[in-house]
């Protein structure tokens, strides 16, 4: 008895190639994305017309109440980390636009005593 021969099934597609550029895609938007610890204290620049990005990697941040950050160092113990650390380039000072003009002046000031030069004001773009 002769059976007839059954209809060859097509050919399943594979995954491989759809996979490796899925994997592709992912090293290459890891490699290419900066990924930056979150600031330490919430902080909300004011605006400026300028959409030049700032230079420096640093940054001091004051909050609106005064309070200052620098990586774990929180207020007075800023100015001991910032003599401690090594910089190229200017110190971003990013103060919170809610921060009396005062306080930043005060710590422009200091800063400038204790020799941190350049430092640079960041706000953000309109």
């Amino acid at each position: 008895m002769r059976l007839p021969m059954p209809a060859p099934r097509p050919a399943r597609e594979s995954v491989v190639p759809m996979i490796n550029v899925v994997f592709l895609l992912l090293i290459f938007f890891l490699i290419g994305a900066r990924l930056a610890p979150p600031d330490p204290i919430e902080i909300d620049p004011p605006a400026a017309a300028s959409d030049r990005p700032p230079e420096a990697e640093a940054a001091l941040l004051v909050a609106a109440d005064g309070m200052l950050a620098y990586g774990d160092a929180r207020d007075e113990a800023v100015y001991a980390a910032l003599a401690e650390a090594p910089r190229e380039g200017p110190l971003s000072v990013r103060a919170d636009r809610a921060a009396e003009a005062a306080v930043v002046a005060r710590v422009l000031a200091r800063l400038a005593a204790e020799g941190v030069a350049p430092v640079e004001l960041v706000a953000a773009a309109r």
